[in-house]
């Protein structure tokens, strides 16, 4: 229940504080006097935009300050956000004068979504403009649905439903994606096989070079080997004679004189050295032959893998082993592509069989509960002075799920007979919309555990029995919520548990908005004054008295 209201530095508004009682609170007041810019305070509370030119005085801050009286149910609420839980609960506004915003709750800041998830729960503001909603397809599900005792299964149904639509967005994903793939596929393959077909892990490419190189020119290296060997072994003038006769008379010579033993033995290991690569190179010079089928193999490979590095723009092999490695994990990456899209493929079948046993669910409880909200509604409505009107609630099957199920929602309505019925936006006129909106919060009002409900001026262009009418109805609701009513009708007016009234006045050259609350005798005098307007007459007074009982 909204127990207090107060306002600091808000348009006309100085300061402003006041106490709201339980049950039916009327708040009058003329035209312009600023009830308007309590409720757009108000709707602060409710985590609506904030504007800095709202400021009386634009060098400070701005306040409104609403205090709730908070049911233990919403503990969980005040759990789940780490604030502290208050029987009497506190939600503050501060607009500075920069245009920021600051929200709180029992002091602690909080963010605009906790607070208008909060707010939510405690109050309602519903003004004499927003009767369109009544023609808005998801408000007419709320409707029945608050009857039908939906709105946990609606809450699970639209859990669900948020988990298939992103599995389907996910799938979508993947099946582009894997299209994408396919249409390279073939290519990526045709490149794949021809780099392992390569066989670049046993391949060296100096020694493959250097391989090619010897069998291109193993005529001149046979010519080169042949002559050296013949430098080395020709009688007489062959160089190994000669170097084994120097190695001999140097070996005496360092037998005579110690001085030439090193030079000896230097010699003596250069020899041995030499005499190995004599030996060597007859060992080369015997295995080297001229092979045709052998070159054409090296230079097949050696241009294979040159083409390789202009086709995949790459200087080496390593290179090469790199993206073939790469196309091979995407290949295995398809595979898993293709295994996770048949796995969301069957949970989205999991998850529209489920849909569609909450949704059918769904739909059960609304038929049963439509000839209950037809009933009660035309009822209201004939007391409200509409005797002859007729609602009909129409559910159509979707092809989709949608927010609600897997049906749409149509209310039908007629004021008079002999007239089939429309649809309400179609067939009801702007006499009937405020009596119909009432007769439909007040049944929403029984379903719901809401706390507080604002009707701004909803009983506009109605008057005499319907208006009295209207108010009994609202008295009715007042006693299972507390409900706020701002109103221009006396009939309305006389049935408020407690009276206030917006006054404007001028206070040092400026004018200021306030709110009052009013005495049994005020009480009586302001209704008199909506009876008769500027001038109070003892008729109208004592018409005020009967009105009041």
């Amino acid at each position: 229940m909204l127990s207090r209201i107060f306002i600091q530095n808000f348009a006309l508004i100085d300061t402003l504080e006041i106490a709201m009682d339980k049950g039916l609170q009327v708040i009058t007041g003329e035209t312009g006097a600023g009830k308007s810019i309590i409720l757009g305070a108000l709707r602060l509370i409710l985590g609506e935009r904030a504007d800095a030119k709202s400021a009386a005085n634009p060098e400070t801050k701005s306040i409104v300050e609403a205090e709730f009286g908070i049911h233990e149910n919403l503990k969980i609420f005040f759990e789940d956000n780490d604030l502290d839980f208050e029987e009497q609960t506190v939600i503050r506004r501060e607009i500075l004068p920069t245009g920021k915003s600051r929200a709180f709750v029992n002091d602690v800041p909080v963010t605009l979504d906790v607070l208008k998830s909060l707010s939510t729960r405690l109050i309602d503001i519903h003004s004499q403009f927003e009767t369109s909603n009544l023609f808005n397809e998801e408000y007419q599900f709320k409707i029945i649905d608050g009857l039908a005792g939906n709105r946990a299964l609606i809450a699970d149904y639209q859990k669900e439903l948020s988990v298939f639509k992103n599995l389907n967005k996910t799938l979508a994903t993947l099946k582009n994606r894997l299209s994408e793939g396919n249409k390279e596929a073939d290519y990526k393959d045709f490149l794949l096989n021809e780099l392992v077909e390569a066989d670049l892990d046993m391949i060296d490419m100096e020694e493959l070079q250097s391989q090619l190189e010897t069998h291109e020119n193993v005529g001149h290296i046979s010519e080169n080997l042949s002559v050296i060997l013949a430098r080395f072994d020709t009688e007489e003038i062959g160089v190994l004679d000669g170097l084994i006769e120097v190695h001999s008379r140097l070996g005496k010579t360092a037998e005579l004189s110690h001085q030439f033993t090193e030079i000896h033995q230097r010699f003596e290991s250069t020899f041995l050295e030499l005499k190995d690569i004599l030996f060597e190179l007859q060992n080369q010079a015997e295995e080297i032959e001229t092979d045709p089928s052998v070159l054409e193999m090296l230079t097949s490979k050696f241009n294979l893998i040159n083409n390789l590095y202009l086709k995949h723009q790459v200087k080496s092999v390593e290179d090469l082993r790199d993206i073939r490695d790469a196309l091979s994990y995407e290949q295995g990456g398809f595979a898993d592509l293709e295994n996770e899209i048949a796995i969301i493929t069957k949970t989205i079948s999991e998850k529209e069989k489920s849909l569609e046993i909450l949704a059918q669910k769904l739909s059960d409880n609304r038929k049963k509960c439509i000839p209950v909200f037809t009933k009660k509604i035309e009822d209201l409505l004939r007391q409200l002075g509409l005797e002859k009107a007729k609602i009909a609630v129409e559910l159509s099957e979707d092809k989709a799920f949608n927010d609600f199920g897997k049906e749409n929602i149509a209310i039908l309505f007629q004021a008079n007979s002999g007239f089939p019925l429309m649809p309400i936006q179609s067939a009801i006129s702007g006499g009937e919309r405020s009596r119909v909106m009432l007769a439909v919060k007040k049944i929403m009002a029984e379903n719901s555990d809401l706390p507080t409900l604002i009707l701004d001026e909803i009983d506009t262009g109605v008057s005499g029995k319907v208006a009295d009418e209207m108010g009994k109805v609202m008295r009715e609701m007042s006693k299972d919520m507390q409900l706020i009513v701002i109103t221009h009708l006396a009939q309305v007016a006389a049935k408020g548990d407690s009276n206030y009234k917006v006054v404007k006045e001028d206070v040092d050259g400026k004018s200021r908005t306030t709110i009052l609350p009013l005495s049994p005798a005020d009480k009586l005098h302001e209704i008199a004054q909506l009876l008769s307007g500027a001038k109070v007459t003892d008729a109208a007074m004592e018409q005020a008295r009967e009105l009041i009982g």
